[in-house]
């Protein structure tokens, strides 16, 4: 498969790239132009763009592309609205160049809260997160609307607490909801669950949660 990877500097689309290409797909990885890209390899072609504000300009790293996987996010609560206006920009560089697959990362708290959830996370983790970083989760929520809205086929990912742990390839799972008590999810296993949505038709339109 050749897919192009957006928010590749990023702690879970850096993850992306590495795990596709050890798995022997081709891979775009687009970076901004004041991003610090070392990886090499021989299906490994960097795109280096000023920013993900003009469709024209990503439409042509789209091209023979079987889909796209975006990490882009929020890296703080500075950020602004990354994730909406970035997402918006890739889905119109995505319906101009006809392709249809696409994965992206948002988080739990978009979500709603799972039966069986445990105390801890339904009155105080969740209300907590959710109030302290409302501006993040309400960026997400508008971009997962727009992904709805879009003509594309799509998966959302939305893990919890993510932390810099080794891949492991296992973790739960809820398609069309949120796993139940989950507090963590490592990057290197959210991407693991991103590439393995990509030819899941039963996540096709779908949001995933993931947790350990």
């Amino acid at each position: 498969m050749k897919m192009t990877v957006f928010g590749a500097t990023g702690g879970i689309g850096s993850q992306v790239v590495r795990q596709a290409l050890d798995a022997g797909h081709k891979v775009t990885a687009v970076v901004r132009s004041s991003a610090h890209f070392e990886l090499a390899h021989p299906g490994l072609e960097v795109a280096v763009v000023p920013g993900l504000t003009d469709p024209g300009t990503l439409r042509s790293f789209l091209d023979g592309s079987d889909a796209v996987v975006s990490g882009v996010g929020p890296r703080s609560r500075k950020d602004g609205p990354v994730a909406s206006t970035a997402t918006r920009t890739i889905l119109a560089a995505m319906e101009a160049s006809g392709v249809r697959r696409f994965v992206a990362v948002s988080a739990v708290p978009v979500g709603p809260v799972p039966e069986g959830e445990s105390f801890l996370n339904r009155r105080v983790l969740l209300p907590f997160i959710s109030t302290l970083l409302r501006a993040v989760y309400a960026d997400l929520a508008t971009m997962e609307d727009d992904i709805r809205r879009s003509s594309v086929t799509w998966t959302v990912l939305r893990p919890p607490k993510l932390v810099d742990k080794p891949l492991t390839g296992r973790y739960r799972t809820a398609t069309g909801g949120n796993v139940p008590r989950g507090y963590s999810i490592s990057r290197a296993d959210c991407a693991h669950a991103m590439l393995a949505a990509l030819d899941d038709p039963a996540t096709f339109r779908r949001a995933v949660g993931i947790a350990y």
